[in-house]
């Protein structure tokens, strides 16, 4: 089987993580390509074992035939990886290097064992919807989706934001805040969670309108079927306002008009065998634990 290894940065700390990586697929016969930024990152500093090849970018996949991509570092690492994963199909499984691992969910501890698991059939794969994003004028050239979330944030004032929400069309509201968050089911456990928001299923064909700081106590997030077309227009007292696919900005003004929707693609997590989202949040949302000793 062949793999492509992804990641940002290398960090000395991870040294020896990224060690057992790269020892552990050489073990298990995989053919080995790494992402070209992150290899003139590594090159020096990491002995490998076996043959590897550069990975330039998503136009690589109609040229080779890649069966996984495994992501190095944290949910951002693998938010980063879904702009070079795009709609190949090509599934991803995340090592967490980082903090939380929502979506990188092997532990450090746990990297012999995952790469045999893969090597063996020892997985199931997980769907996860994406978000489209339709502006004028046009953002984010041809990365104008996201795996998480869309975000409008308020920039260069201390002052709230207006938000006027749509819903297929039909006016929803306007919110008083400092921003709007709309994530899928997988972007839940995110942003919007941090901002109050629901933890949604990853197979519950939702979205999650969830407001930032909103002026308004009576406003509380709300759910909606992943079929709808949510449109925004902003207004404020500032000049710009932030627009977030994901870890990527673009400054926005009250000229845009922003229309997000379920993308045509989804996106592939690898989840191994004993490891499922309900472990996953109940792990690192410490559920059902007793903390008070």
């Amino acid at each position: 089987m062949q793999v492509v290894v992804y990641g940002r940065q290398y960090k000395e700390q991870d040294h020896i993580h990224i060690q057992a990586v790269f020892d552990a697929l050489h073990a298990e016969g995989f053919n080995t390509y790494i992402y070209t930024p992150y290899l003139k990152d590594i090159i020096h500093k990491i002995k490998f074992k076996g043959p590897y090849a550069p990975f330039d970018d998503h136009r690589d996949f109609k040229v080779h035939k890649i069966d996984f991509v495994i992501v190095l570092g944290g949910d951002g690492t693998m938010l980063n990886a879904v702009t070079l994963v795009r709609s190949s199909d090509v599934p991803m499984l995340g090592i967490n290097l980082g903090r939380m691992g929502f979506l990188n969910n092997i532990e450090k501890t746990n990297i012999a064992d995952a790469v045999r698991k893969l090597n063996n059939g020892m997985y199931q794969l997980e769907e996860r919807s994406t978000l489209f994003l339709e502006s004028t004028p046009g953002l984010f050239g041809d990365v104008n989706f996201a795996l998480n979330d869309c975000t409008i944030l308020k920039r260069d004032t201390s002052s709230m934001i207006t938000v006027h929400t749509y819903i297929n069309g039909d006016f929803l509201n306007s919110y008083w805040a400092d921003g709007i968050v709309l994530a899928t089911p997988t972007g839940s456990t995110g942003y919007s969670l941090s901002c109050g928001g629901p933890v949604i299923m990853p197979n519950s064909a939702n979205f999650v309108l969830t407001p930032v700081a909103p002026h308004n106590l009576n406003v509380r997030p709300i759910v909606l079927s992943d079929d709808s077309v949510v449109s925004f227009e902003i207004e404020g007292r500032g000049e710009n306002f932030i627009c977030t696919m994901d870890s990527r900005f673009e400054l926005i003004g009250t000229h845009h008009q922003l229309a997000v929707r379920k993308n045509d693609f989804t996106v592939k997590l690898v989840q191994l065998q004993d490891e499922t989202f309900l472990k996953t949040i109940r792990g690192k949302l410490a559920w059902g634990s007793d903390i008070r000793n």
